[in-house]
């Protein structure tokens, strides 16, 4: 849970406590500014939760991307000749293909 979900609840909060105070005291500029608040607040707590969200998706490709590292270095360590004739025909078919866009 980042800042701006806490803010943000906590603004949302204290909306709902001042448009209360305003429908109670009768003052209804009071009650809107509490709407207002709430609205802010409820805005702030969304874009957190896209943060969090955003934060914990990049986590997810990196751990694939370390993982996916990990795995060509154990293969190129335990296997060198296969990873030498791998690379070598991927080579070979880049070279062809560039020779036949010419």
């Amino acid at each position: 849970m980042n800042e701006d979900r806490v803010v943000g609840a906590a603004r949302n909060f204290g909306g709902k406590v001042e448009e209360g105070f305003g429908r109670v005291t009768g003052d209804s500029k009071r009650q809107a500014e509490g709407l207002a608040d709430q609205a802010m607040g409820a805005a702030q707590n969304l874009y957190g939760q896209a943060k969090d969200t955003a934060s914990e998706a990049a986590d997810v490709v990196a751990k694939g991307a370390s993982n996916a590292s990990d795995f060509v270095r154990r293969v190129i360590e335990e296997q060198p000749y296969t990873a030498v004739a791998v690379a070598f025909g991927i080579g070979l078919l880049l070279g062809w293909r560039g020779r036949i866009n010419d």
